[in-house]
This record gives C-alpha cells, sequence and structure tokens, in this order.
C-alpha cells in the first residue's frame, strides 16, 4: 500500500476528516482521565522546522511522547537541508529511519518534493500555502462546543493568507459557508477560490462578512517572511480588526478563533481573547489531540477507528 501523506485537507475524504476529529475528542478525554494509552511504542516523528513555532513543536513533541513514541526536532542549522541538500535525497535517507516527519516550511513543493520521495508519512506543519493541522483543531474545538459545523457559516477577516486558504479546503470538505473579508489585493490563493466555487465569497466589509457568521476566525496581518510589509499593512487592515463590537453582528453563538500568536491591539481588539465567545485557548490545546489522532492513523499500524 502507497504511503499516505497529510499534506492538505484535500488529502483525505469528509468522513476520514470527521473520524479524525472526533477521534482527537477521544483522546483527549483518555488524557483528562489520567489513562496511558501508548499505541507508537518506539515510533520516532522527525520534525524539520524552517520557520520558527510554539504550538506547533510543542503539540508534536508533547503528543508523541504522550502516545509513547519520541520526537526529534530539526532546525536547518542542524541539518544538510539548510546547506543544500536536496529534499529528495534527505527524504530518501531521513524515511529510513523515521516512522513519519512533520515539515514547517516556507514553499508548499518543498513539502511535496519530500512526500514524493519518502517512505514515511509527511505531515504539513505549516507552508506558505496551508496549515491543515491548525484546521483540524479548529474544527475539533467547533464540534466540541457547537456540534456538526455543515451547514453553517464561517467569518475569516484580514489576510486571505495560508490559514485562510485551509479555511477554504476545510468548507468544501466540512460543508460550510466560508465569508472571507479582506483589502483588495490580499484575497485568497486563486487555486483554492476556484476549488470551492459559491462556497466561498469574497468580500470588503468586515462586518457584512461577519454577519450571521457561527464562527469568525482572523490571523495576524503580517506573517513570518512579510516584516518588512508590516506597516503598509498596518494601515490597510486597521479597518478589520476584529473588535467585540463587531462580533456582536454575528449570530448570537458565535466562537472566535484565533491560531495565535495573536497581535493585540491590531487584528483584534485587546479584550478580545478575554471575551467569553472566544476560544483561542481550548482551540490552542487542541492542536495536541487532534494531532495525536493524525499521528495515531498514520504510524499506528493496527489503526482501525473510525
Amino acid at each position: 500500500m502507497s504511503v499516505r501523506h497529510f499534506l492538505s485537507m484535500m488529502d483525505y475524504t469528509p468522513d476520514e476528516l470527521v473520524g479524525l476529529i472526533r477521534r482527537g475528542i477521544e483522546l483527549k478525554d483518555l488524557r483528562n482521565r489520567g489513562v496511558l494509552f501508548e499505541p507508537l511504542k518506539n515510533r520516532v516523528l522527525g520534525m524539520i522546522f524552517e520557520k520558527a513555532s510554539t504550538r506547533t513543536r510543542l503539540s508534536f513533541e508533547a503528543g508523541m511522547i504522550q502516545l509513547g513514541g519520541q520526537a526529534i526536532f530539526l532546525s536547518p542549522r542542524d541539518t544538510q537541508l539548510g546547506r543544500g541538500e536536496p529534499i529528495g535525497d534527505a527524504a530518501i535517507v531521513m524515511s529510513s529511519m523515521l516512522d513519519a516527519v512533520m515539515i514547517r516550511t516556507f514553499a508548499h513543493s518543498n513539502l511535496t518534493e519530500f512526500a514524493a520521495k519518502s517512505r514515511v508519512p509527511v505531515i504539513n506543519g505549516l507552508s506558505d500555502d496551508l496549515h491543515p493541522c491548525q484546521l483540524l483543531a479548529d474544527m475539533q474545538t467547533f464540534l466540541e462546543h457547537r456540534g456538526n459545523i455543515a451547514g453553517k457559516t464561517v467569518a475569516w477577516i484580514g489576510d486571505g493568507n495560508n490559514m485562510c486558504n485551509s479555511y477554504i479546503e476545510a468548507a468544501i470538505q466540512f460543508n460550510f459557508q466560508l465569508k472571507v473579508a479582506c483589502p483588495e489585493g490580499y484575497e485568497p490563493d486563486a487555486r483554492f477560490l476556484a476549488l470551492a466555487g459559491d462556497r466561498v465569497q469574497v468580500l470588503r466589509d468586515p462586518r457584512e462578512a461577519m454577519t450571521g457568521a457561527h464562527l469568525v476566525s482572523t490571523d495576524v496581518w503580517a506573517s513570518m517572511g512579510q516584516e518588512d510589509e508590516a506597516e503598509q499593512r498596518m494601515a490597510l487592515f486597521r479597518p478589520y480588526q476584529v473588535t467585540r463590537e463587531l462580533l456582536d453582528a454575528a449570530a448570537q453563538d458565535v466562537l472566535f478563533m484565533h491560531c495565535l500568536p495573536a497581535h493585540r491591539g491590531e487584528e483584534i481588539s485587546v479584550d478580545l481573547l478575554d471575551d467569553p465567545r472566544s476560544v483561542a485557548w481550548s482551540q490552542a490545546e487542541n492542536r495536541l489531540h487532534a494531532q495525536k489522532a493524525l499521528l495515531e492513523m498514520l504510524v499506528d499500524p493496527a489503526y482501525h477507528h473510525a
């Protein structure tokens, strides 16, 4: 059987994705009850980081350890990859020693090139195009708090970045409507919009996008690698700050999410994460549980849940 990767939400069927997040909820319950569950004993995850990380590193490393395995952290400074070893060559060698590889990188093509030569599952820990692991956590959080997201309306406010692209894929796979509010020139990638068809609407007015939304999400205005554009972005994105008052335009039972780190006073008002409608802390913790479900599915040969 050819090895399966997780590079995008589109790599799995909607049923498989729902199964994954339900499994994430079960694994969370096991951990909360202090039940030892170690299906990945003696398994090793290699983690390649070209971009800085807090939640991605912590959740994958802690997740592997909690499942009975180990994780090895590799930064470009520590590996030949940073000195120009061809990605395919690195993939052949690394996948002969590891049970799975998680990569957090800039160009999405680094992931696809690595996966093409890898004998073990490759997981996208974030690329310039997509952040699918975050979406697993977001979908798990919505399911826990509000039940099924199918048929609901989601608003994305701000930059049409990798997170926004992943929300577009999630809209297709989890069957919800997505309204994206962004300044002109900062739309999500046209390839993803084309894929989604009329499931996604791009608007200029954040209040219009917010109307009736059951879930609202945003992200920093300048992502890693865009620091030089920060000032120009500040001015353009100012009207897109999510505040308590803006959130009032959404549905009564709206949830607010942010993949963090948040810049308080920029994309969100200073007090927004303290609003009872915000589930950002629960969402952050769910990175651990959703990814444990993913690791179990990809690495445990005996896996047959869902």
